[in-house]
This record gives C-alpha cells, structure tokens and sequence, in this order.
C-alpha cells in the first residue's frame, strides 16, 4: 500500500504546475448577485471546471486553497461564497450559517454550474464539482440536480438521500469518509454505498478506519490525518484526471 501511495504522488509531482491566477467574479442566481473567486490555469483553454463548495465555515483560506491546488493541477477552479460574504471563526456562527436556505444553496449552485457553462475557457461537458461537511452534502446534491455533471466528489458530506434522488446521478461519484466520524457515520456511508451500487451508479469509497469528521483540514488540531489526507488527496486528483481530462 505504502509503495503504491509514493508512487502515486510521484506521479501526481511529475504534473506541470499552471501557476493558478485569482480572480473575484459575480453570477446571476435568480435575483441575487453571487461572489466567487475563479482560479484560472496558466495556457490556453478551454479547461475542465471545478465547482468548489465550502465546508461550514465559509469561504476561508483553506478553501480558497484547496480550489488553487486544483487550478494548479489544470481545472479550472470555480470556488463559490455560499454565505454571502460571511465566515465563520467559531463553531457556533458556523453551526448558524449553516442553516443558509437549501433552496437557495441549490439555485446558487446550479446558477455556477451554468456561469462555467458560459464561459468560452471552460469544456462544456467536463465540469465537476468538489465539497467538504456542508459543502461535502451539497456537491451530492448538485450531483442529483445536475444531470450533465460530469463527476463528483464528497468528502465527509451528508449521503442521506432516498433511492429516488439517487437514480437520478449520472455522474461518477468519489466519497471520502472518516470510520470516527459520529455525524456522517459508517453505517450511513455504506448504506450511501449499496444504494448506488443496487442502482448500477458509479461510486467510489472509502473510509478510513482513524479518521473523523474534517480530518483533512489541519484546523481541527488533533483530528486532523495528515497520512490520509495525502491519499484522499492522491484519490481526488486521479479521480478529477479520469473523468474530467480523459
């Protein structure tokens, strides 16, 4: 395994780095004006697109950093402010803004899916979508709303969705997950698992057996998996490379 993993990110080292540029944008969603900050690769497009959705902090640093790897690594990085503006520094206002309407979550969501759509940098047929805890749940959901989405990746996001939902994804799903998460548990997660598997959807998961919930972000001090992070690393980009780049 150990050997397998090095030399997976030997291979993922071997990658040209695109030397990612921000740059702050807005998008129509219904009547309200979106914010996002768009990660443009170096060269000539068109890209493959990512969506990245935030985890219930916000649009922080972190994130804004994980959607800049992915630029790096040649996508196209779409990360969006879900809250407005707005970022939590304590679990509390987080556990508040979290309550951000559903509905509106999706409408701003599908509203990114379209804005990437329109751009002319952008591969119309290879746009994805990438989330962490809240963020994690609803990329599942933009999957289910989205029929041309083109893959999916969920880490430690809620899988609590019914058959109906789930028979409606036609994207390739990547689920990382935590055996010591207590909110988005294992049981949950293999349930997620065989109800995709019954209905003949691509799924990809796994758990790993020390790791909680958030165990990628080093903000979560002790729960933070610095080994697993760097595979569930290794698993998005292969996975982002396979269906958005083949």
């Amino acid at each position: 395994m150990k050997s397998v993993l090095i030399f997976c990110v030997a291979l993922l080292m071997a990658v040209p780095s695109f030397a990612a540029t921000p740059k702050e944008v807005t998008f129509k969603s219904d009547g309200d004006t979106v914010k996002a900050i768009l990660y443009t690769p170096e060269g000539k497009g068109p890209f493959p697109a990512i969506i990245v959705i935030h985890e219930w902090w916000g649009l922080n640093d972190w994130v804004k950093e994980q959607a800049s790897k992915l630029a790096d690594q040649g996508y196209l990085a779409l990360a969006v402010d879900f809250y407005r503006g707005k970022v939590a520094t304590t679990r509390d206002e987080a556990h508040e803004l979290a309550r951000a309407p559903a509905d509106r979550v999706m409408r701003d969501s599908q509203a990114a899916f379209g804005y990437l759509q329109s751009r002319p940098d952008v591969k119309k047929d290879r746009i994805g979508a990438i989330g962490w805890c809240w963020g994690g749940g609803y990329s599942l959901q933009l999957a289910i709303a989205e029929p041309t989405l083109a893959a999916d990746v969920i880490n430690y996001g809620d899988v609590s969705a019914s058959p109906d939902e789930l028979k409606k994804i036609n994207a390739p799903v990547l689920g990382l997950f935590g055996a010591q998460d207590r909110g988005i548990t294992p049981d949950d997660v293999k349930k997620f698992g065989e109800q995709m598997d019954k209905l003949g959807k691509k799924a990809d998961i796994t758990i790993y057996p020390d790791a909680g919930h958030g165990f990628q972000n080093p903000v979560n001090g002790a729960g933070y998996k610095p080994e697993d992070t760097a595979d569930a690393w290794s698993k998005i980009l292969m996975f982002f490379a396979r269906h958005l780049k083949s």
